[in-house]
């Protein structure tokens, strides 16, 4: 590889880099703790909500750099809503889906002012961020809801069950702990399984490219890559295997990356998100409806922040008028530290997802630490910062 191949992996690369370079530094200033099975575990489990957000955030951002700064109050709305139901004794599964379904009319609301009427999405969703923290404070009356359904609590991930059971060895006994006295061999069979079916896929990937001569990358950097990819994922199964498992709430995590993963590369809208970003102007003349774009992901922000409203309010058995505040900067950061432009058109829910993991590594790290909540606070915004200028000087570069 010549100079300029390596400065462009490098920049391509610079966030996954920064990741692996602080989980290094906090392994050894925690010493080996942050890497322990239970804060793994933790890693997903408590910033569940990041991931989920910031996936539906990268579709705002994608339409040319806009933002939904309502998420965290329509969160707290949600999962007033839907803990207010059930302490009314109302199913679970009713509740869940008004809870998605009030998610997804605040996105339709919001996505008819911003797309149809040009009312300027920061305005628009400001409004929004005070109006549904004030009907959150209005459903609860101010209190607090208590929420004791342990179907639903296992379910989306709040109570110690919150596990998918080991179905190929059957119930491990458990320690004081917390620590399964066996490896979880549904959790390890999963990622061998998961490794498998991304081989698969790339192996099928590059051989449908050279069929139609589109040009691939060369096999020893692809090799290399997938290598790494591969032995994350088994490692980081292995890690889960020997707490409790794969937490449901991971599951549903992993299903909101796979799904938007797939809409975003592989859909017809998915490219028109991406279009209207690069260009609004010629993507509309190229025949593309930018104002049903602008509404196709503002109403998926809502659904998205509806189940994380779900997630939040299941993982804390409880609702309260407090939950969701500054929901929206984890994931506006999430997605801007994982390499979406601050101009829209360029983002990948991958760099998301790397985004969020670094972000919740930091908060992890600094806790185990004991640094104080107002420092981790003054390191994140550092962290977005030189995300922005990184993604500011690499523009004006290409100029």
């Amino acid at each position: 590889m010549d100079k300029t191949n390596i400065t462009m992996t490098l920049k391509k690369y610079t966030m996954t880099i920064a990741l692996v370079v602080i989980i290094i530094f906090f392994s050894i200033t925690t010493k080996g703790s942050i890497l322990l099975p239970q804060n793994i575990n933790n890693l997903f489990s408590q910033n569940a909500y990041v991931f989920v957000l910031a996936v539906g955030m990268l579709l705002c951002i994608l339409t040319g750099g806009n933002i939904d700064l309502a998420v965290g109050s329509v969160v707290c709305f949600c999962g007033a809503v839907g803990g207010k139901l059930m302490d009314n004794n109302v199913s679970v599964g009713i509740s869940v889906i008004v809870m998605l379904l009030v998610g997804i009319l605040i996105g339709v609301w919001q996505g008819f002012w911003i797309a149809y009427i040009k009312v300027p999405p920061f305005i628009a969703t400001l409004s929004g961020m005070y109006a549904f923290r004030g009907l959150s404070n209005v459903v609860l009356n101010g209190m607090v809801v208590t929420l004791d359904d342990p179907k639903f609590i296992d379910v989306f991930g709040g109570g110690a069950n919150c596990y998918v059971k080991d179905f190929l060895r059957g119930a491990s006994e458990i320690t004081d702990a917390g620590q399964t006295g066996v490896i979880n061999l549904t959790c390890m069979v999963a990622g061998i399984i998961a490794v498998v079916i991304f081989i698969a896929s790339v192996v099928k990937g590059r051989m449908n490219a050279t069929k139609r001569g589109y040009e691939t990358t060369p096999i020893v950097s692809e090799v290399i890559k997938d290598s790494i990819i591969s032995i994350v994922v088994l490692w980081v199964t292995y890690k889960l295997a020997n707490y409790k498992g794969i937490p449901t709430s991971f599951i549903w995590i992993l299903l909101v990356v796979l799904i938007y993963g797939y809409v975003t590369t592989k859909t017809r809208i998915g490219r028109h998100l991406y279009a209207v970003g690069g260009n609004a102007k010629a993507a509309g003349l190229s025949g593309i409806n930018t104002k049903y774009i602008y509404f196709f992901a503002y109403i998926n922000m809502g659904f998205l922040a509806g189940l994380a409203g779900i997630l939040t309010v299941a993982r804390a058995t409880s609702a309260q008028p407090t939950y969701g505040q500054g929901y929206e900067m984890d994931a506006i950061g999430a997605c801007f530290i994982g390499g979406a432009s601050a101009y829209g058109g360029i983002g990948t829910v991958p760099g998301v997802i790397i985004g969020a993991l670094l972000t919740g590594v930091i908060n992890q790290g600094m806790s185990i630490m004991g640094i104080n909540a107002n420092y981790q606070k003054v390191v994140k915004g550092l962290v977005l910062l030189i995300a922005v200028i990184f993604d500011v000087v690499s523009k004006n570069e290409k100029k």
